[in-house]
Parts: structure tokens; sequence; C-alpha cells
């Protein structure tokens, strides 16, 4: 296990700091450990009050570390003075660190000041050179190189000139621009631009802290720093978007999402896994259409196609009762994903949907057993939903719902010219969805 020392003040919040620093390391399988250099009262809308340690008392904590525990590497965050600047730097040369990720901590969130305007210039001066990677957002940038950074053209002329000042690698955050989130790693050879889509949300304190000990660790564990960069912005993206609403102001990233996820695509795919045997026991072969089914389900915070699971290849009929090629894997099903992240928009509890051949008789039966149905027609489609391949499963599910007073367990369709007619039963679970599709079978 890789052994992470992150330098840093305490976030009584429990969002940014060492406790967004501790969480990232230890869910990215490093072990944590800590020199606290200030003390911060604050919480989601401001910091009330800093407390800094004595420089003394910093450099205590970071020699008991390094000569029992050692370190693999150390992310530096907010240092406030130009004492706790200069003693650090000190450490990490008495103790020959190679691999250290500074994120220049100015200010917060609120605009709160977390590094005194003296501490920059020994920032520059004697950390930079010591940095394998230095993590300034926009705002951090413009100060450091005193010009204005709205672009990524300027991003990577910053990158350039913050480069100079010492470190290997530079890696400017764009956050802050419109857009999608590009950031620019830069190693004084090339720029690659690492790019995700914008979330829109508030709930973003301790992105930074959180991205630059997620950094640390990926390099720690053997990553290129341009690999890590990459690992370290799917991990962020991922706790942006399951984001914690906690408090009156800027909520907190949820780093613990990324291992929330992994454990929901697990649980999604047994349960898919589950009720695909209930099926087969049932024999409902002949509700399979020609196109062939399969089932999907979305994991709770589901927002793409790759937060579905389904199976590959489809489920295909066999004799009287079903098959499979592979096990449920997420991303399987771009056709049943867009319907059930459609039906997410009108009821976070409908999870899931299976397909299966249409008949009048099938639809007859459906209603004799107390479901609710509804239709849309393909015939009434715009040219453009018509021109995008699997855009009429999106369209026409939303076509029903947005006139429907709850969700119905049968959504159906007749078909168009080279379109099969087709059944497409809702449920909350896989479960409830092969339940209603026994009932309708026979």
């Amino acid at each position: 296990m890789k052994r992470i020392l992150t330098i840093a003040a305490s976030d009584s919040g429990g969002g940014a700091g060492i406790q967004a620093d501790i969480k990232a390391i230890t869910l990215l399988g490093g072990f944590a450990m800590s020199a606290i250099t200030a003390l911060t009262a604050q919480n989601t809308r401001t910091v009330e009050a800093i407390y800094p340690l004595p420089v003394s008392f910093i450099e205590s904590q970071i020699d008991a570390v390094v000569q029992d525990i050692g370190v693999d590497a150390v992310k530096t965050g907010m240092l406030f003075s130009a004492e706790a600047v200069h003693a650090v730097a000190g450490k990490i040369r008495q103790y020959r660190i190679a691999c250290v990720v500074v994120d220049p901590v100015m200010k917060s969130k609120g605009g709160d000041t977390l590094l005194q305007e003296p501490a920059i210039e020994v920032m520059k001066k004697e950390l930079f050179p010591l940095a394998l990677m230095v993590t300034p957002n926009l705002d951090e940038a413009s100060f450091l190189c005193g010009v204005a950074i709205d672009s990524v053209e300027k991003m990577r002329d910053a990158a350039q000139k913050i480069r100079d000042m010492g470190p290997q690698n530079v890696i400017i955050k764009g956050g802050h621009l419109s857009g999608d989130c590009t950031d620019l790693f830069y190693d004084g050879r090339s720029c690659t631009e690492i790019s995700a889509p914008r979330i829109n949300t508030a709930n973003t304190h301790g992105t930074g802290c959180t991205y630059a000990a997620a950094l640390a660790t990926e390099i720690a564990k053997g990553y290129t720093p341009l690999e890590a960069a990459q690992r370290a912005k799917a991990f962020i993206q991922t706790a942006i978007k399951c984001s914690l609403p906690l408090g009156k102001g800027h909520g907190p990233t949820n780093p613990f999402a990324n291992i929330m996820r992994s454990a929901d695509l697990w649980e999604c795919s047994s349960a898919l896994k589950e009720a695909l045997k209930r099926l087969q026991q049932a024999g409902i072969g002949h509700l399979i259409p020609e196109v062939q089914s399969n089932m999907g389900f979305a994991i709770s915070s589901a927002a793409g196609k790759e937060d579905v699971v389904a199976f590959p290849g489809r489920i295909m009929r066999l004799q009287d009762s079903i098959a499979t090629v592979a096990d449920p894997a997420p991303g399987a099903s771009r056709h049943v994903a867009k319907i059930i992240l459609t039906v997410l928009k009108y009821d976070r509890r409908f999870r899931s949907a299976m397909n299966v051949r249409y008949s009048p008789e099938t639809i007859e039966r459906c209603r004799a057993c107390g479901f609710q149905v509804a239709e849309f027609n393909r015939k009434l489609e715009p040219r453009d939903v018509k021109e995008e391949e699997g855009s009429t499963l999106e369209w026409g599910t939303d076509q029903v719902l947005s006139r429907a007073e709850r969700i119905p367990d049968i959504i159906f369709d007749t078909g168009d010219v080279g379109k099969e007619p087709m059944i497409r039963v809702l449920g909350t679970t896989p479960m409830d969805v092969a339940d209603k599709i026994i009932e309708i079978a026979h």
C-alpha cells in the first residue's frame, strides 16, 4: 500500500482540506497520513476563522511520519503563511521526496484568503521547483501569471509560464470556463486537454483538494503524471456528479461515489441475473421479438448509458425459454438505456425495463392483468428523430410520460416502415419487470 502524506489545513465542515484528502486517498487504495498546517472553522458558506499552527509543530508532524512510516508521495494544500511554505519546502528537500503534488490553495469557494500574499512568492521560489505537479485553478493560474485566463489558448500560455517557475508538470484546471470542463496538462513538451461534461451543481466544495489528493495517490501507485491526471479527473467527475446537497452554501463533493457506483453496478448485475433465472424458468420464449430482447437496470445515481447495466448480445429465444451470451455489463444496451434514462427524468424509482414481442392479444392481457398501458405512434415522430438511430425510444417514451399521471407499466408502439412493433415493460427492479412479464405471458 502506497503511503501518501497530505500537508494541508483542517476543514471543520469535512468537505475540503485534510478531511477531503484522507477520504480520497483511502478510497483510492492509499494509506493516508497528515501534517496539519492550520485549523479552520468553516462550513459550506464561509471560513469563519483560521488558526495557523506553529511552524515548529508542522515540521514535527512531517518528521514523525517520514522517519517512522515513510512517504511515497506528498500532496500540499492550504499552507497559509510564508513561514509554513518555507518550512514545508525545507522538509521536502531534507527527505528528498520526489513525488510532490502542489495544490496552490489561495482562496476558498466563498472568496476567503487561504494563502497570505507574502507566501505566494515563497511558494513560487521554494516549493514549485520541488514539485512533480502543480495544480492551479484558473483564478490561481491568473494570479500566478499576472494575466486573466479566460480561454484554453490562454491556459496554454499560462501553463508554460508556470512550468518556468520550476515544476516538472502543470495542470491548469478549467472548471471556471463555460462549456465542458477542460483541464490542461503540460509536461514541457506538449499540452494535453482532459475534458469532461460539465455537471450542473453548486456542490463543489473540496473539488481541488480531492483532485490533487487523487492525483498524488495515482502517481504513487505507478501511473505516469498524464495517466494519473486522467484517472484523477474521472474520480473527481464522479464525485461531483454525486455531490452532496449538505449545508446552505456550496455542498461537498462525494469521493465515496466511485465506490458506491461500483457496488451499485454489482448489485444491478446480480439483480438482472436473478430476474433472468426467473424468466428462464417461466418459459417466456414466445415473447422474444425478432430483434431479440434486453433487460436493463440503472444504478440509483444514473446519468448516462454507462450507468445502466444490461446483457451484452441481448436476450435470445431458446425454444420455449431464453438465453444470453454473457453476464450483465454497464453500457451493454444503448436502446434499453435510453428508455430507462428517460423514465428516470420523471420518477427515479423506476430503474428497470425490458422489451418484449408486440401483439394485440398481449396488450389485451396486459390490460386484463390490471396494468396501466400507454402507447406512442412512431409515425408522428419528427424527421430529425427518425434520422438519428435509437432516438425513437427516447422520444416515444417522453411523449407518453409527459402526459401521464404516473409511470405506466407498459409502453408500446405498433411499428413503422422497417420498424418492428414493440412492448416495453417498466418496473422499479428487474424482478418487478420479470413478474409483470410472467403474468402477461400465461
